[in-house]
């Protein structure tokens, strides 16, 4: 456990991947076993790589993270272009503008529903231990953070190597095809910076992938480590 601000964080620091990779994972403030925290702001978690990396003593880590997280990669990558071997994308970090205020309420009524089944749910790992509220609100963050004119710039400025590890169909809470136009947002940065490529595109959609497809995600890592040296 890693006294972190007002919280604590998970960390487990192995060799999962083989021996060729120290594998350092945590678990997000009040996800798994981490505290809660009175700060579920995304500059909290960019920070908490930071505090993470520095805890086990890491100058230069390829990261590789998915959804939510791969945005926090993202931009931990762009600032730390000296600390960062490479990163690995898994479908998340896609410019593009979804959020306007009918999807803000959309995004509130869906977890405003939740609230009741949630508490069940926290001792599966399914969903943290913040209120349906606080979830509400960091997605809403994430749609910000995620409009082309606030993302796109930050993609542009990686100039490590960079993978993507795209899901096929829905996410949690999209309806049709809305999760594959989002994606489609990745096109025009593939275009822009060759440091950035879309490693494979899974079957699987985006819940199921880490499960499903991990051998994809690892195969990303080692191309990525390959380039990165």
């Amino acid at each position: 456990m890693l006294p972190v601000e007002d919280t604590a964080l998970a960390v487990t620091d192995t060799g999962d991947l083989g021996p060729d990779f120290r594998h350092i994972t945590y678990d997000e403030r009040a996800r798994g076993k981490s505290r809660r925290s009175a700060d579920y702001s995304f500059e909290a978690a960019v920070r908490d790589v930071d505090a993470v990396l520095d805890a086990r003593g890491v100058e230069r880590a390829l990261v590789v993270s998915w959804s939510y997280g791969a945005v926090v990669a993202a931009h931990w990558a762009a600032r730390n272009p000296e600390r960062t071997i490479g990163a690995v994308l898994v479908d998340g970090a896609f410019p593009y503008d979804w959020l306007d205020d009918a999807m803000e309420q959309r995004i509130r009524k869906l977890f405003k529903r939740l609230n009741l089944i949630m508490p069940l749910l926290r001792p599966t790992g399914l969903t943290p231990r913040m209120t349906a509220a606080q979830q509400a609100e960091s997605n809403i963050e994430l749609g910000k953070l995620s409009r082309e004119a606030e993302l796109g710039p930050v993609l542009d400025g990686i100039t490590v190597p960079t993978r993507y590890v795209l899901a096929s169909g829905t996410s949690f809470g999209s309806k049709g095809d809305e999760q594959e136009q989002i994606r489609a947002g990745l096109d025009a940065v593939t275009a822009r910076n060759p440091n950035i490529k879309v490693s494979v595109k899974v079957e699987s959609n985006h819940g199921a992938l880490l499960k499903k497809d991990f051998r994809a995600i690892s195969d990303a890592v080692r191309e990525v480590a390959r380039l990165g040296g």
